[in-house]
């Protein structure tokens, strides 16, 4: 490729850190794609010849067929995805696939090929976002009334509904596939045609290839675009955030299914045994999704700092821009998919969340709330007394609604009968009635939105 520069070939050792063939076959089906757009519009502005460019384009579909068939070989003398096929289709065609690399680099390619490649990944990501959040949804909506103990802290705060539980990693993934959706419509710009840094003096048509390849128009600075890499670490950056949000839910998975929580049996697919302890049933599709976080993010901050001292334009440290988010769009594949099955197919024990959620002295708040409401007590005059009340509860070993009503009124006499009604985990849930609360009605009334909004988005 560069016989025409230099007199030797590169050292065995150059070879060997120069090549990125080993990773960035990943990008052949790209790499097609961008070659027979650039050589239609080629054709159309009369750069090459229409025998040429149907010559080329037709080779390029044999060499595709090859590649599907038998994979990408992998030739480090020819360094990357884009060479190995230029080789190949000069093998088939001859000299017309010289012709192919007019008006184009490899810089403004690569970038082409990669920006192509990110967006179908975030497409992938998207699906799956969706499948998850459906999941959630059904088994919300089973259990839009099913009372578990809410935490703070870790420590019994006041119960909810497992449907609302689930509803808010609903809304976690809706704020992830917006951020996603975001970063596509941002980086929907295409580079080819900025050759290697400052364009061409050939008469091409970028917004007829932009358009071919499903952009929605050329990049407007040919130093920006074949020197940036916003849009993948758009898709790290967002991908890291959603690895936070997965690994929270599996965290409360592994917690749930150890035997002193006892909320949930994780299914056999998604948990493993123990090599000297039969009676071990470990959660370890859980902790590895809450493991891979950390590799997520790590690839997040590998290009980050690759990225940061950069001068324009390219630079062959971007060759490293590829592996981090190759490795991070697996990773991801995978926990989504292990999370999905996992809320598909977990058995959530209800009986030992309902037995939970009465503990700990939940409905401390709604004695509260009651005395302000029914006592016209100032708030937090209110706190003071069910402060004291809890104290009393707590020395007896028993719970609120086990006082006697005349121990009650020792401590204030403004509480009445009446209170014993609000002590229940089910009274307590079914009066947060505000927007977003989690009264099993207001869990039925977000479901049903979020149902009305996936079913908008289509297929």
């Amino acid at each position: 490729m560069w016989g025409g520069r230099f007199a030797e070939g590169p050292a065995a050792v150059m070879r060997e850190i120069n090549a990125s063939i080993p990773f960035d076959k990943r990008l052949w089906q790209q790499d097609i794609a961008g070659s027979k757009a650039h050589v239609a519009m080629l054709a159309v502005k009369g750069i090459v010849t229409g025998e040429d460019a149907q010559a080329i384009t037709e080779g390029l579909s044999r060499v595709a067929e090859e590649y599907e068939q038998h994979g990408v070989p992998v030739n480090m003398e020819l360094e990357d995805i884009h060479m190995v096929t230029e080789s190949r289709l000069a093998e088939l065609i001859g000299p017309a696939a010289g012709r192919l690399h007019t008006a184009r680099s490899r810089n403004d390619q690569v970038a082409t090929d990669f920006r192509l490649w990110v967006r179908d990944a975030m497409d992938e990501v998207d699906a799956a976002l969706k499948a998850l959040q459906q999941a959630l949804i059904a088994r919300a909506e089973e259990h839009a009334a099913s009372v578990m103990p809410g935490f703070t802290h870790l420590q019994s705060a006041q119960p909810v509904t497992l449907g609302h539980h689930l509803m808010a990693y609903y809304e976690m993934l809706r704020r992830d596939r917006s951020r996603f959706a975001d970063a596509r419509a941002r980086m929907n710009q295409c580079p080819l045609g900025s050759a290697a840094l400052a364009g061409t003096g050939f008469p091409i048509d970028r917004h007829m290839t932009a358009q071919a390849l499903g952009f929605d128009g050329p990049t407007g600075n040919s130093l920006d675009s074949v020197s940036d890499r916003d849009f993948a670490l758009d898709y790290l950056m967002s991908a890291t955030q959603l690895s936070l949000h997965l690994s929270r839910l599996a965290e409360e998975f592994i917690i749930w299914a150890s035997q002193p929580f006892g909320f949930v049996s994780l299914p056999d697919a998604y948990s493993t045994g123990s090599s000297i302890m039969p009676q071990k049933r470990n959660p370890d599709a859980a902790e590895l999704v809450r493991g891979h976080a950390g590799r997520i993010m790590g690839c997040m901050n590998a290009l980050a700092v690759t990225m940061k001292g950069l001068p324009l334009a390219y630079s062959k440290d971007m060759q490293d821009d590829k592996p981090p988010v190759f490795e991070a769009h697996d990773l991801l594949g995978l926990c989504i998919a292990a999370m999905t099955g996992m809320v598909e197919k977990v058995d959530f024990r209800t009986e030992r969340m309902r037995a939970l959620a009465m503990s700990g002295f939940s409905t401390a708040t709604d004695l509260a709330d009651w005395l302000v409401r029914e006592g016209d007590v100032p708030f937090r005059e209110a706190h003071h007394i069910t402060g004291r009340v809890v104290k009393l509860a707590e020395e007896r070993g028993v719970q609120l609604a086990d006082l006697p009503l005349a121990d009650l009124q020792a401590i204030d006499a403004r509480i009445t009968e009446s209170l014993y009604d609000v002590l229940t985990v089910d009274a307590s849930v079914a009066s947060r009635m505000s927007h977003g609360g989690t009264a099993p009605e207001q869990v039925r009334a977000r479901i049903a939105e979020a149902r009305k909004a996936l079913a908008g988005e289509g297929a």
